[in-house]
């Protein structure tokens, strides 16, 4: 193959890369705007109610609970780049491998894209885990998808830690 050809390969996988993109994102905002008003509401005091949820079963180091709000395949990202099934997470909870004394957040934003909620936040922890001290300020992102029982599950997590100006790597 000629570097021509090899080139024109590339552009067209662009091209089709970006149709896809944009074909996802129209989707979602149709369904999106397809939600009545009060549907939507609701749907946002569900998802408020299970961040709550979410918060207290960290807090208290309630397995149970955590267990109930996450999707069989659940899968996290965490600050620190690795992932970590729902096993994993139930796991850290149960062992106390990772505990968090406060956690508070602010500046919730929740969208909805047809039985896809995605939340993004910003939290203040107060915490350790096995690797060491966790406290500090983080933005995150949570995915919750409706199943087959109309029931809301923690499908995806990731948080990013908040580094205070001028603060190097």
């Amino acid at each position: 193959m000629s570097g021509l050809s090899i080139l024109r390969a590339i552009t067209l996988r662009r091209r089709a890369a970006w149709a896809a993109v944009l074909l996802v994102a129209l989707c979602a905002t149709a369904l999106n705007a397809g939600m009545p008003r009060a549907q939507k509401h609701e749907s946002r005091h569900e998802i408020d109610q299970l961040e709550e949820l979410w918060r207290n079963a960290i807090l208290k180091a309630d397995f149970a609970a955590m267990d109930a709000l996450l999707a069989d395949d659940y899968i996290a990202i965490t600050p620190s780049g690795t992932l970590q099934t729902k096993e994993q997470a139930l796991t850290s909870l149960r062992s106390g491998g990772t505990r968090i004394a406060s956690i508070e957040f602010s500046d919730r934003k929740v969208r909805f894209y047809g039985t896809t909620a995605l939340v993004t936040s910003r939290a203040e922890v107060i915490g350790s885990n096995a690797a060491g001290e966790i406290s500090g300020s983080y933005r995150y992102t949570r995915v919750y998808v409706r199943d087959q029982h109309g029931s809301w599950k923690i499908v995806s997590f990731e948080a990013s830690w908040i580094r205070d100006a001028g603060e190097h790597r």
